[in-house]
């Protein structure tokens, strides 16, 4: 009988497969290379089959048999985890470690205000946080190595179930003395002729504030060549020279993130003229209803800055 996989094997190949290199994939795994390697091929040789195409050179390149191999590892490793997830649930709610992913464009301006009530509801809770873009955290989420996800919908989130908590509306940054700044609200219509300035590829809130503006499908055309920042605050800071609009969450604004800069805000106008802030997680996982009981405590962080 053929012996089964250890989960730490099923780590290393999962890790490799992430990062498409050894030393990258070792260092994520908390080992040396020679270690992961030794133990990715321990596993061909265990299961008398080839997963790496070692005629490739110095390449990550996966067989055929490989690629299946790393799919049913991440559903394996889900499985495991869900195994924990189940006896740490049988003992209290929100009780352990949780490993909690949140994008950039929350976090900052979300966690001041809702760690003291994680602290306060679960006081036994240990909490683990994963900031990053939404792809990379949901890629986590689907490999069993972050538990839920706080991000803005709408998203790709196949596999997952998702929970709306706030409506984050999106307010429009102009520079002082911009003709929009005389409305109460800018109609989306009336960013088509402006130079818009977004985050760069990989941020949700690019294609989101993008789908906002009735823009999306010439992302690819005019605001393509536009400024693009790797931040809100150089964002902001951007419209402040004179460089551009752009759209703030409205959460960002309560944040504190224009603080400092020159700037005008108005709301957008529109239908869709907001992102959701939402919670994701694994389909099935036993630990559901937990993950459920932190809408009502990010909806209280929230309350008083977004409607719920």
């Amino acid at each position: 009988m053929t012996p089964l996989p250890s989960p730490q094997q099923l780590r290393y190949l999962l890790a490799l497969a992430e990062h498409q290199h050894f030393g990258r994939a070792a260092q994520a795994c908390a080992v040396t290379q020679s270690t992961l390697s030794a133990g990715i091929l321990m596993l061909e040789h265990q299961l008398d089959a080839e997963i790496l195409d070692r005629g490739m050179g110095k390449r990550v390149v996966f067989t055929t048999l490989g690629r299946e191999l790393v799919e049913r590892a991440r559903a394996a490793m889900a499985a495991l985890q869900g195994v924990v997830e189940a006896a740490v649930s049988a003992h209290a709610p929100m009780r352990g470690p949780l490993r909690l992913g949140i994008i950039p464009t929350i976090s900052p301006f979300l966690l001041p205000r809702l760690m003291p009530q994680l602290r306060a509801t679960f006081p036994h809770l240990r909490l683990f946080l994963r900031e990053d873009t939404t792809l990379r955290l949901i890629e986590r989420l689907r490999d069993a190595r972050l538990d839920v996800l706080i991000l803005a919908l709408p998203c790709d989130c196949a596999g997952a179930e998702v929970l709306p908590v706030a409506r984050d509306r999106f307010l429009v940054a102009l520079p002082p003395g911009h003709l929009l700044a005389t409305r109460a609200e800018v109609p989306a219509a009336a960013l088509a002729a402006e130079s818009l300035l977004l985050l760069e590829d990989g941020h949700c809130l690019r294609d989101q504030a993008l789908a906002a503006c009735g823009l999306l499908a010439a992302s690819d055309g005019d605001h393509e060549a536009d400024f693009a920042a790797t931040s809100l605050h150089t964002l902001v800071q951007m419209v402040a020279g004179g460089l551009g609009l752009t759209l703030l969450p409205e959460l960002a604004v309560a944040g504190g993130v224009t603080a400092g800069a020159e700037l005008v805000l108005r709301p957008l106008g529109g239908e869709g003229a907001w992102r959701t802030i939402g919670l994701a997680w694994r389909e099935g996982a036993s630990r559901g209803a937990d993950y459920r009981a932190l809408a009502p405590v990010i909806a209280a962080a929230l309350s008083g800055v977004l409607p719920t």
